[in-house]
């Protein structure tokens, strides 16, 4: 696992851009420990960045998720392929193609520990607000 701050590599500039994006959407709404992964030099990785943060709670994983959709359509006129876990709101998946957002709760996070899946994609974590 590479581990970087957020000042590292560089990438194209639309994907920066929108990246840039979901980590201040998520910023917005107080998200916690946010972490981008590079998979772009995974092979059969099913996106080029997922981007992993928690919330304390159903409402605020809700609300974290919703802003990312709403600020990527408004303002960068990107929609989201696909959603899902808003019911339950203990991990809420949204699809942005490349770029895939996951918004869990604490345990459920410790649970499925993505980050210990794609251990071989460049991290790239953030600060909380």
């Amino acid at each position: 696992m590479t581990k970087s701050s957020a000042t590292s590599k560089k990438v194209n500039p639309a994907e920066e851009s929108f990246t840039a994006l979901v980590i201040d959407a998520i910023q917005d709404i107080k998200g916690k420990h946010i972490v981008q992964i590079d998979l772009r030099k995974i092979a059969d990785a099913p996106a080029r960045y997922f981007i992993i943060c928690e919330g304390e709670s159903s409402t605020q994983i809700r609300a974290i998720a919703s802003n990312v959709v709403r600020r990527a359509r408004e303002e960068m006129g990107v929609r989201a392929n696909h959603s899902e876990g808003q019911q339950s709101a203990r991990w809420v998946v949204v699809d942005f193609f490349d770029v895939v957002l996951h918004v869990f709760d604490k345990a459920t996070r410790h649970y499925y520990d993505l980050e210990n899946l794609w251990e071989d994609g460049h991290f790239t974590e953030f600060q909380n607000i």
